[in-house]
């Protein structure tokens, strides 16, 4: 008896000790906590916490840079230091984060908005800034490949003729708007026929689109492409273009990034044209790297320790219903570096979840 009492202390002792030792993250997340695309954002990362033993804590700015610096500072000097702080460079805050952390022994990464090299040059090297690298996905291919897409579906104009287009980015402050946008220009200087008619800065706001577009299509009634860089702008637009008695998808062509269920529904309905998924993967995959690191895997022998991720990718109809369904599970276990010749690149993509 008194043995198997000394085994069953030892065990709660070895699990207390097990969960006090898990590797600790915070999340900055620049979103808000009723937003759907940095809602789904964390919980992919959650689910690829659970699943490595991280123990994940996400904290939202509600869009508020200052909620954000804050959040920081209490994660970089506070008494309870995470092992790892993960941030965005919105509204290029990044800077400001990395100077709070020099001396903290806190590691950081950087997801979807990268430090400019302007801001790594001001920066410059710091030895008590533990960076262990970045990992974003291609948003300048998103702007390009949405606005390629349509082109195709709407098919060639006769000689002379040309197809107005408006085009709705996000803020001039977000780093991925000013990489989406200079994609869909690239795609316009393929294509001469198409007139951008005007773009304007949506805020990523369904709302501010809406109020936008209502004007625009009064002033440019012959639109016929509309070009979003997220979805929440893309059914601001289409809900204007219905109010003025259009239909979405006939009368003008709509695209939009992200994949929240009004947007697939709407690619399902045909109301959306043209829609590129997959960034919402990039926290999950921070974990993966994450993970690594904490073991003592050298995470630059696999593929460097910056990395911009070709993972935006057309979704169809097929897919679009995919994703509408049950969350599919990732073995993020399996994906680790741990043990692997150094040849091995880490196999993050949408098609993970697509399986």
């Amino acid at each position: 008896m008194f043995k198997v009492l000394i085994a069953c202390v030892w065990l709660l002792v070895s699990t207390v000790g097990a969960m006090a030792h898990a590797t600790s993250v915070v999340f900055l997340n620049p979103g808000t906590s009723t937003e759907t695309f940095w809602v789904s954002y964390a919980q992919f990362m959650q689910a690829a916490a659970k699943d490595l033993g991280l123990d994940l804590r996400v904290r939202y700015s509600e869009r508020d840079t200052n909620n954000t610096l804050v959040q920081a500072r209490e994660a970089l000097q506070g008494s309870e230091r995470p092992d790892y702080l993960v941030l965005v460079n919105e509204q290029y805050v990044a800077p400001q984060i990395l100077r709070m952390a020099e001396g903290s022994g806190v590691k950081l990464l950087v997801v979807n908005s990268a430090l400019t090299a302007d801001q790594m040059q001001l920066l410059g090297s710091r030895s008590g800034i533990q960076l262990i690298g970045s990992l974003v996905a291609d948003d300048e291919q998103a702007g390009y490949l949405m606005l390629s897409d349509l082109l195709r579906q709407h098919g060639p104009v006769a000689p002379g003729q040309s197809l107005d287009l408006l085009a709705f980015s996000g803020s001039k402050t977000t780093p991925v708007a000013q990489l989406r946008e200079p994609g869909m220009r690239r795609a316009l200087a393929e294509h001469p026929e198409v007139r951008l008619r005007q773009l304007v800065y949506g805020e990523w706001s369904r709302q501010r689109a809406f109020e936008q577009a209502t004007l625009l299509f009064k002033r440019y009634p012959q639109t016929a492409l509309v070009w979003s860089a997220n979805d929440q702008m893309a059914l601001g637009a289409m809900q204007a273009l219905q109010a003025s008695g259009g239909m979405p998808g006939k009368d003008a062509l709509f695209s939009a990034v992200n994949s929240s269920p009004e947007i697939l529904q709407a690619r399902l309905e045909g109301q959306v044209s043209s829609l590129v998924a997959g960034h919402f993967t990039v926290g999950g995959w921070a974990m993966v790297l994450i993970n690594d690191d904490a073991k003592g895997v050298d995470i630059g022998a696999y593929g460097g320790r910056d990395r911009q991720l070709a993972l935006f990718q057309l979704i169809d109809a097929g897919q679009a219903r995919r994703l509408l369904g049950p969350t599919p599970s990732v073995n993020f276990r399996a994906l680790s570096a741990q043990g692997k010749p150094t040849s091995y690149r880490y196999p993050f993509s949408l098609q993970l979840l697509l399986r």
